[in-house]
């Protein structure tokens, strides 16, 4: 699920939008009605969505869009007038007044993509430190001068081996390398 945040200077509007939103199976993380809550909201999640007006009781959109975490992306929703002034910066826009369809397909959307960049970052091998390098490179150093294995074999068996025992490759290589070393 998206994490969403509602921030609207009125706390009735904001718990409208919200009920909208959880009526139609968006998970709603808090409601909020100044910037500095929304960035402390958004401060503790990953990623997610924050809706917003144009003017908070504390900031307008773009001081919040500056401030937000990184993951974070922004569906801003004002007259268009105002609207007009903000294009072309990567924030989603939406023209009051709302109409109900297009907050929940542009919210879909927005969801859709978040959920797209988690699966490719997921996919997406972890980069492993000089150290753990080192520790793979030491370990299958050592397999192939006991063990007279080639530097391919020895890794398979390190992959083997971490596979087997539910640990990444360079913690396995750790232990190989303390139980050979005694």
């Amino acid at each position: 699920m998206t994490n969403i945040i509602v921030a609207l200077p009125k706390q009735e509007d904001a718990r409208g939008i919200k009920n909208i939103l959880v009526r139609n199976g968006f998970q709603v993380a808090g409601v909020c009605t100044t910037g500095a809550q929304a960035i402390s909201q958004a401060d503790g999640l990953n990623d997610g969505i924050i809706i917003c007006s144009f003017k908070l009781a504390d900031m307008v959109y773009s001081e919040l869009h500056d401030c937000m975490p990184h993951g974070f992306e922004m569906l801003l929703m004002a007259s268009n007038r105002l609207l007009s002034e903000c294009e072309g910066n990567g924030i989603v826009c939406l023209s009051m007044p709302l109409k109900v369809n297009d907050l929940i397909s542009t919210v879909g959307m927005m969801c859709d993509g978040i959920q797209r960049r988690r699966r490719k970052a997921k996919l997406k091998p972890r980069e492993r430190s000089p150290e753990e390098e080192a520790d793979i490179r030491a370990a299958k150093e050592l397999l192939m001068a006991r063990n007279h294995m080639t530097e391919e074999e020895a890794h398979r068996y390190l992959q083997k081996c971490s596979m087997e025992s539910g640990t990444n490759i360079a913690e396995t290589a750790r232990m190989a390398l303390s139980m050979m070393q005694e």
